[in-house]
């Protein structure tokens, strides 16, 4: 019921009355599939010939070799948008591939006013047919209500990254509290204000140390920072949190580079997690 664009307004009518929360259903695919591995799909066109197909090709063979053991995929904007228009509606065709009972997270990003953001909004849950999406929160709180209305629909605001940068922003004192808290209020007053989209929050797996995971709401997490950017599971180990929490391998699962297949890769990180996290 979620992925076609032409159908929008439908859809949108047959959520509110009817589509369970954007958590409930992401906790519902952990419990089947038994792994809370997010697969990134972030494309290099360069590995595939340069065109348009091979990636298109590529992805397919990821989706349909990873899917049983895959909490969500999380395709990354950028890496479509960098292909031009061909890749904007390779974008739209891959969520499209992904199996119905898994989530999407579009990873965007968003973050702007009034009427922008809510076009943003359009684009992300309307056309794309995503089930949840990134968010930017550093404009403030109302900047993500054109999000906030989308039923069984979510978000993931940025709190605190995986990236060195985190330490000049996102971890800075404001007035006794780190921003990054700052940012989980913003997931607290959605919850009270019984906002029909469910908001998480994105914390890097390199800076998810106690003191971050205990400051912060016990919402959906996405966690980035696992593979290549060298994040520890060890870190997530007796958190004690309840919400479906998913961590995100792209190149570690796309581009390894060892021989082993998708499957196979996707199987050995959801086992990593499931024993860091379960």
């Amino acid at each position: 019921m979620k992925r076609f664009p032409f159908l929008a307004g439908w859809i949108r009518i047959s959520a509110q009355m009817a589509e369970i929360r954007f958590s409930e259903r992401l906790a519902a695919r952990i419990t089947a599939s038994g792994s809370r591995l997010c697969v990134g799909l972030d494309p290099r066109p360069e590995k595939h010939g340069n065109t348009v197909q091979g990636v298109e090709d590529f992805l397919r063979q990821v989706i349909e070799e990873t899917a049983e053991f895959t909490a969500a995929f999380k395709p990354n904007s950028a890496y479509f948008e960098a292909m031009g228009s061909e890749g904007v509606a390779m974008l739209e065709q891959v969520i499209e591939f992904v199996p119905d009972d898994i989530p999407v997270i579009l990873d965007v990003k968003r973050s702007d006013i009034g009427e922008t953001q809510r076009r943003y909004a359009r684009a992300c849950f309307d056309e794309f047919g995503a089930d949840a999406a990134t968010v930017n929160p550093f404009m403030g709180y109302d900047t993500l209500e054109p999000f906030l209305d989308e039923a069984g629909k979510g978000i993931y605001a940025l709190a605190v990254t995986s990236n060195p940068g985190s330490a000049d922003i996102e971890c800075q004192d404001v007035g006794g509290r780190k921003v990054y808290e700052i940012v989980g209020d913003f997931a607290r007053r959605a919850q009270e204000e019984g906002r029909a989209t469910d908001v998480g929050l994105v914390v890097g797996l390199t800076n998810a140390a106690e003191e971050v995971l205990g400051s912060l709401p016990d919402v959906p997490l996405l966690i980035p920072g696992l593979g290549a950017q060298g994040g520890d599971l060890q870190a997530l180990k007796g958190s004690g949190r309840k919400a479906p929490n998913v961590v995100n391998v792209s190149r570690g699962v796309l581009y390894a580079d060892d021989g082993t297949g998708f499957g196979d890769l996707a199987k050995r990180y959801a086992a990593e997690i499931a024993g860091a996290l379960d």
